[in-house]
């Protein structure tokens, strides 16, 4: 009996040397992840991570913990949607800074239909002229998606099945964001000055959402017409907005 209590023992998950083989799995799988990160020369997906590790390994647990690790260092781990990456630590990012060519400021109807797009996505060309009241020109949304921070996404079932518009990984990153739930909300919006206390009656501020997925409103793009697909939608464009500021 007490050889047999002697091996129960050592296989307890909650032993000492247990609790030891995890910890330093965790920390070798951290490493590889690690690894992965810094060779990486774009972001990677948390699947593109797991994928690698060890068999059974949490990878939410494995970028807990190098995201701890780093926490106090010149690099974070940052997180974008489900893509993670290293970046400079915010408060040492002047060290890096450089005199460049300053570059264009998107125009405000640019930057309202950004906006748009963002909190309503996925949104269409003619929810976002109803939404602004005005209307919108290929330029603009031309601008939007070569910064790579929107995406055509698919095609509503609707009739003329208008283009549906999304963010992407790449607005997340611009704007410090993990998640695009992470966008301000209505009184954070107040907070900033951004709204006065004149708000209609029941407005409030949609609950954005990125999900990748197409909704079930929604229909794929096919291959062949995604080049041409906003041409379709612009057939006779005056281009009457500016997609950058003319200001010097």
């Amino acid at each position: 009996m007490a050889q047999a209590a002697e091996k129960i023992e050592l296989f307890d998950e909650d032993s000492d040397e247990a609790l030891a083989r995890q910890a330093a799995a965790l920390r070798e799988a951290a490493r590889i992840a690690e690894a992965l990160l810094f060779a990486a020369s774009e972001p990677l997906d948390e699947a593109e991570i797991a994928r690698r590790l060890p068999d059974g390994m949490n990878v939410s647990a494995v970028l807990a913990r190098l995201r701890e690790d780093y926490a106090d260092r010149g690099i974070n781990l940052t997180r974008a949607g489900k893509k993670h990456f290293f970046r400079t630590a915010a408060d040492l990012a002047w060290i890096l800074a450089r005199e460049r060519v300053e570059e264009k400021k998107l125009s405000r109807a640019a930057l309202e239909t950004l906006a748009i797009i963002a909190y309503h996505q996925p949104t269409t060309r003619a929810e976002i002229e109803d939404i602004r009241g005005v209307a919108i020109s290929k330029g603009t949304l031309d601008a939007l998606l070569e910064t790579g921070w929107i995406r055509l996404r698919g095609r509503r079932r609707a009739p003329g099945r208008p283009i549906t518009y999304g963010t992407t990984d790449a607005f997340l990153m611009h704007f410090g964001l993990e998640q695009i739930g992470d966008l301000p909300g209505l009184d954070e919006l107040k907070g900033a000055g951004l709204f006065d206390g004149r708000l209609p009656k029941g407005f409030n501020v949609p609950q954005p959402s990125d999900d990748p997925a197409l909704g079930e409103d929604e229909e794929p793009l096919e291959a062949a017409e995604a080049p041409q697909a906003l041409e379709m939608e612009f057939p006779d464009d005056l281009e009457a907005e500016k997609p950058f500021d003319d200001e010097e």
